[in-house]
């Protein structure tokens, strides 16, 4: 019986490398790829809408792979003003998805946005589809 174990569990560990060295480098890359490689940039740009400032976002890709499917966290996105929707747009109460999840390359422009609200939004990234 532990015999019959032992193989079962050789098989298993073999299997399993032999999955990972199919998907050679681009697994790799894609492990690569962190929260920290969407970097997201803000600042308040000075303008005041229906007495909110306005704040300018880029969001920008580091990793050297593309990333699709980028969803943010931004709560609903609530602004006094209107907010391009082929940048970004609410899915639910809480997040948010860039460029109706095409994907975003790295060293492309960035993708910007503006909104106006009575503070700025963090909007932490909670995925992405990382493709290499």
């Amino acid at each position: 019986m532990a015999r019959a174990a032992a193989a079962a569990a050789f098989v298993f560990v073999s299997l399993a490398l032999l999955c990972d060295a199919s998907q050679g480098e681009g697994a790799a890359a894609a492990a690569a790829c962190r929260a920290a490689d969407l970097v997201v940039r803000q600042r308040a740009t000075g303008r005041v809408v229906e007495g909110k400032p306005e704040y300018a976002v880029e969001v920008a890709n580091r990793c050297r792979c593309a990333q699709s499917r980028v969803v943010l966290r931004c709560y609903g996105l609530s602004s006094v003003e209107s907010v391009d929707p082929r940048a970004i747009r609410p899915v639910d109460d809480e997040r948010c998805v860039l460029r109706g999840g095409r994907a975003i390359r790295r060293g492309a422009p960035p993708v910007r946005f503006t909104y106006a609200w009575m503070t700025p939004f963090d909007f932490p990234l909670v995925s992405s589809q990382v493709h290499c």
